[in-house]
């Protein structure tokens, strides 16, 4: 499962931050790295997000429940040993009081399993815990959930859906029921959504991963070797009105002018997406769809400006990117915030963050990278030009977080499975790079991370604030400031960082434990 993230939900508790600073020395990659090739969008047509709001009929709801496939893939770990020295110890921070004192704070409660199950007259997956998507600007909350949108506005007030994602790209509803299976229709499976205000255009971006589905007969909703980024961009700076759709093709075994990687078809698991003033990007990890294997991050670069007049761009796709001893993934994107100024130089930078824990044994690390693509300038031209290089910088000690154990409910389940009122652990995943924003001239980001506090292990969060810099084409980075947010006893996992030009941060995260059910916090 997927742990939660409740960043919409109201917060309650507030949780202090220790760090300290460092500023060891950058390592700068030679030259541009990967692959680099020309792909192209399809473009598929208007949606909008009000006409398609789903129904809310209770009655909808069957019984039944499609399981979807585990799509959130974790990054395959080698069993042999690494080339550079292990870090050396799992981290020891300081247990940080909690409180629910929070002064001037306002909140509202997003999306529930209710309603995003209900978004396609109950024909919604139920996946717990949920993916989730947010994006604010323009007097907007737009949220996310699984496989369903809604708009509020800052005061929570519900302006649009909630929608489904499938009738939202204009595809077939996720289950449509017949008498018997062979009768029922499975239309294409989404997952991992994420949306993005962007200040600079006033528009509002949708991304969903995409995977073709056996639509009927005996193995209706196998997968077919197809697979794509959705992206709806909208036509002006209302959530709730007209997008445009694009799909951009990760199948990757050489059809429809994709290149021909290993193992393919493939998935682009986990699409990331950022932007600069000239581009927007998005990253996935590359999964085989029928085989086992694991292709490294795919980095796709593509003009801002022309997804908002409705202009096809060409599309620079990097893959096969190395990375230290071993390949990339979970390369990051950077948003800017608005009020703050692009980084013009190199003409026009984009940044990235990602992480280094590449072994299985041990599960530690003390490296992050930070990358740049330089030129995307070149990205509004018929034949853009970027490059793209990394920085490994020394950082604080990061690795494999455990499971989180959940407060005990007050049901009891009663079974020989589980014990009487005890709840599954929450998966926290990896320690893959969470989101980055670029601010203040820094990039701001963390990762879930094993911490140990007294003599147990729990999961925990490393932030970090890199300064970067490009110079002759290579991206230099130094890491001004690192620390750990962890709580005694209790878990904090998936860290999601805001900040304003002035550099005034806010951190939001899971709380969760034998003394907290999964709850909404922020430091």
């Amino acid at each position: 499962m997927k742990a939660t993230r409740l960043l919409a939900a109201l917060a309650v508790l507030v949780m202090l931050v220790s760090g300290y600073s460092a500023h060891p020395a950058s390592v700068a990659a030679k030259g541009g790295v990967g692959h680099r090739t020309i792909t192209h969008l399809t473009y598929k047509g208007k949606t909008n997000l009000t006409a398609r709001r789903g129904a809310m009929a209770r009655s909808a709801v069957g019984n039944e429940t499609r399981v979807g496939p585990e799509v959130d893939e974790q990054i395959p770990k080698s069993g042999t040993s690494p080339i550079k020295a292990p870090a050396a110890h799992v981290p020891t921070p300081q247990g940080l009081p909690v409180t629910t004192d929070n002064p001037g704070f306002a909140g509202f409660s997003g999306l529930n399993h209710l309603q995003q199950r209900l978004a396609d007259n109950g024909n919604q997956f139920s996946l717990e815990p949920p993916d989730q998507a947010l994006c604010v600007g323009h007097g907007y909350v737009m949220e996310g959930v699984n496989l369903a949108l809604a708009v509020y506005d800052t005061s929570g007030h519900l302006l649009s859906g909630p929608t489904a994602l499938n009738p939202f790209y204009n595809l077939p509803s996720a289950i449509v029921r017949g008498a018997t299976p062979e009768e029922s229709v499975y239309g294409p499976f989404l997952s991992d959504p994420k949306c993005y205000y962007d200040p600079d255009t006033g528009r509002w971006f949708v991304t969903v991963l995409e995977i073709d589905t056996v639509p009927t007969g005996p193995d209706a909703g196998a997968f077919l070797g197809h697979t794509s980024v959705l992206i709806a961009v909208s036509t002006t700076g209302d959530p709730a009105g007209d997008y445009r759709i694009y799909s951009l093709d990760t199948t990757d075994d050489g059809s429809n002018g994709t290149p021909s990687h290993p193992g393919c078809p493939c998935l682009g698991d986990q699409p990331l997406i950022g932007a600069d003033e000239y581009g927007f990007y998005v990253s996935t990890n590359e999964f085989p769809l029928f085989t086992g294997g694991f292709n490294g991050a795919q980095v796709y670069a593509m003009s801002k400006a022309k997804l908002v007049a409705g202009v096809m761009p060409p599309v620079v796709h990097i893959g096969q990117i190395p990375l230290a001893e071993s390949i990339a993934y979970s390369i990051q994107p950077a948003t800017t915030p608005p009020g703050d100024e692009y980084d013009l130089g190199s003409g026009g930078t984009e940044y990235f963050m990602s992480s280094l824990q590449f072994f299985a044994h041990p599960p530690l690390d003390d490296r992050i990278a930070t990358w740049a693509m330089t030129n995307t300038s070149s990205l509004d031209s018929a034949s853009p030009s970027v490059s793209l290089t990394s920085a490994v910088v020394q950082s604080e000690v990061y690795g494999q977080p455990p499971a989180a154990a959940q407060k005990d409910g007050p049901t009891p389940f009663g079974d020989s499975l589980k014990p009487q009122g005890k709840l599954e652990f929450l998966d926290s995943n990896d320690d893959r790079m969470n989101q980055v924003v670029y601010a203040d001239g820094k990039l701001w980001s963390g990762v879930n991370t094993v911490v140990r506090l007294g003599s147990s292990d729990q999961a925990g969060i490393a932030y970090f604030i890199v300064s970067p810099s490009v110079s002759g084409g290579q991206v230099q980075a130094r890491i001004v400031r690192q620390g750990y947010v962890a709580v005694l006893g209790q878990n904090v996992l998936f860290p999601s960082i805001g900040v304003n030009p002035r550099g005034e941060g806010l951190m939001t995260f899971t709380l969760v434990g034998p003394g907290y059910y999964p709850s909404a916090a922020y430091a």
